[in-house]
């Protein structure tokens, strides 16, 4: 399944997220493009890292390794590219203080399997959506071409990340579980973003 949208101006809503962005964190974002773009680094090296911990936690799964391998190899060249325009402006890597959205999202998931992989997929699969929707707001705003052709470059391949994980609950668990779920996981993801972090994140 793909992430649905509406386009209403500069704001997008995704099907799936219980909420959209605020124009609070856009300002933020738009104000320090540099710092996101560092942020925006490190959450594809975070995806491909967390998409490969799958393929390894379910070795022996059928089809999973499979429709993960191409994900992660994607995700890292999206990590290459944007190391590249850093690179290009100067700057590298940086560390940086993680919002408390990827660690909320993380506890939410159940211990015990097959709980435990179903929310696995969902939350994976939130924050690919969560993703799309804001370079969708990036690409719309940002004055910076370069930057604004990035975010608009990869918003197939955030919707289509969401999709793949989408497809791989839906293969295993019956829907009327996987969307009961989502929704719960959904509610748990908005409720992270209504106070704006102190810095710009792209999940903050």
């Amino acid at each position: 399944m793909s992430v649905l949208i509406t386009n209403n101006s500069s704001k997008v809503r995704i099907k799936w997220l219980a909420s959209v962005t605020s124009d609070a964190w856009l300002q933020q974002a738009l104000a320090h493009p540099i710092e996101l773009l560092i942020d925006h680094a490190h959450c594809e090296r975070k995806a491909a890292g967390a998409a490969l911990q799958m393929m390894f936690r379910y070795l022996c799964e059928p089809g999973l390794a499979e429709a993960l391998s191409p994900l992660v190899r994607e995700e890292l060249e999206h990590f290459e590219c944007v190391l590249e325009i850093l690179k290009s402006r100067g700057r590298y890597l940086e560390p940086l203080h993680a919002p408390p959205y990827g660690a909320v999202l993380a506890k939410s998931i159940r211990g015990v399997e097959p709980e435990r992989m179903l929310d696995s997929f969902l939350v994976a699969g939130l924050i690919e959506a969560r993703s799309h929707e804001r370079m969708s707001l990036l690409a719309s705003n940002c004055p910076d071409i370069e930057l604004a052709n990035l975010y608009r470059d990869l918003l197939t391949s955030e919707a289509r990340h969401f999709g793949i994980y989408w497809t791989l609950a839906e293969e295993r668990f019956d829907r009327k579980v996987i969307t009961s779920r989502l929704q719960e996981l959904a509610a748990v993801e908005a409720e992270t973003l209504i106070e704006l972090h102190c810095a710009p994140r792209m999940h903050s």
